[in-house]
């Protein structure tokens, strides 16, 4: 099973915009692009909103024969591990191992030096095509990377081995994750870590690495652009280099997580895969929540009715909602409205304050970012939010097809 050169993860919290999400991919791909959607939920949606991993399949395969979509398309267990893996697996063909919390966890001496024994002819200069100056490896870098990266490699080893007993070798992508983690990885640091991916028999087809700057949920990139493209450019040489050398699967490509919204950083990438020919993978997950709260707001009435008491709720239950999302969001509290002023907004206020258009006086990245992260407070209402989302179908997927296609996918792949 392979992905395909280009992809992208369509988060849908609620498990209503699968067709929306579809659309907006179907109007790409008219364009002569061939852009598979992969729609994606963790374990933490799964429970917060009190869903099934066998309810995104439903959702996709109904979105699929709904618009008679012929593509390649596929259901994510996102950002899973061995403890949490089983429920997926009769309902997904994409796993996203997430081992960054095993980055830096101790090893065995003897793995560590079997490792950089193995490492003896890349010593010295190494050359990668591409990269202008040669990478400079030395005993004891390999040693440090080994120390900071063999037991999340590891992990993701016995993870994929749990599948491939589970499904069979061929019957779904893999894809490893590291990106949520403070400190980001080095082009040579991501080599050696596919170096012992491809040593422990893990055929990766994509791989989501920590990049330099802020991938905070739902805005945009925060950080140095041009260390971005660097890193970006040297990223994708050295998986080039990686597939020659080791014998990962040639379809290998960088996957994009926290993706959604990135939009200074989209012409980077979009010049640097055209100058290589080569494929990406971009995760988004909550802007489609976004879209459905900002449908609703546009609804008016009772939509925008209940738009407000999401705020209310999340404004109130600060702490708790960010926590888990704590290496992912920067809200400056002084920067949000109060409650009684948000309660006084018009739809086109409310609409204008949550979506991302960079540049408009209304729009507010605080505002927006702890929205991101109230989704749960949604789940809470129940029948009372998803009844909306039925009531106001029309209005919230023009909405979600809108923000999918004419501010990512038009961006991304400058059409």
């Amino acid at each position: 099973m392979k992905l395909g050169k280009f992809s992208i993860g369509t988060g849908d919290r609620f498990s209503h915009q699968g067709e929306a999400q579809l659309r907006a991919i179907m109007k790409a791909n008219k364009s002569g692009l061939d852009i598979s959607p992969v729609w994606n939920k963790s374990n933490r949606e799964h429970t917060y909103v009190h869903t099934l991993p066998g309810d995104v399949r439903i959702e996709a395969d109904a979105a699929v024969a709904a618009l008679g979509f012929k593509g390649k398309y596929f259901v994510d267990a996102d950002h899973i591990n061995l403890s949490n893996v089983a429920p997926f697996v009769e309902s997904s063909d994409f796993f996203t191992l997430d081992v960054a919390s095993f980055i830096g966890k101790e090893s065995k001496a003897e793995d560590i030096n079997a490792f950089v024994a193995s490492c003896s002819k890349y010593m010295g200069n190494l050359v990668v095509p591409g990269i202008v100056h040669p990478l400079v490896v030395t005993e004891s870098l390999l040693k440090t990377i080994a120390a900071n990266f063999l037991a999340a490699t590891e992990q993701a080893s016995e993870i994929y081995k749990f599948l491939k007993s589970s499904k069979g070798e061929g019957n779904f992508i893999t894809e490893v994750s590291m990106d949520e983690v403070e400190t980001p990885q080095t082009p040579i640091e991501l080599l050696f870590i596919l170096k012992m991916l491809a040593d422990k028999g893990v055929p990766a087809q994509t791989i989501a690495p920590k990049f330099t700057g802020r991938f905070n949920k739902g805005v945009d990139y925060t950080g140095d652009v041009t260390q971005f493209a660097k890193e970006f450019e040297e990223d994708v040489l050295v998986l080039d280099f990686a597939v020659k050398e080791f014998g990962l699967p040639e379809e290998i490509k960088l996957s994009i997580h926290s993706g959604s919204d990135k939009f200074s950083i989209y012409p980077v990438m979009a010049a640097v895969i055209k100058k290589y020919d080569k494929g990406l993978h971009l995760k988004t997950a909550g802007t489609t929540w976004l879209e459905e709260v900002i449908g609703l707001a546009v609804a008016g009435g009772e939509g925008l009715e209940l738009a407000k008491q999401i705020y209310a709720n999340s404004f109130n239950r600060k702490d708790e909602l960010c926590a888990p999302y704590a290496d992912v969001i920067d809200i400056d509290e002084s920067k949000l409205p109060s409650v009684a002023e948000v309660n006084t907004w018009s739809s086109e206020k409310y609409a204008n304050t949550l979506r991302h258009i960079p540049g408009h006086p209304d729009y507010n990245a605080n505002f927006r970012q702890l929205i991101h992260v109230a989704y749960k407070v949604a789940s809470e209402m129940g029948k009372t939010y998803t009844g909306l989302l039925e009531k106001y179908a029309d209005v919230v997927g023009s909405c979600v097809e809108e923000n999918i296609y004419e501010r990512h996918l038009k961006r991304l792949f400058n059409l």
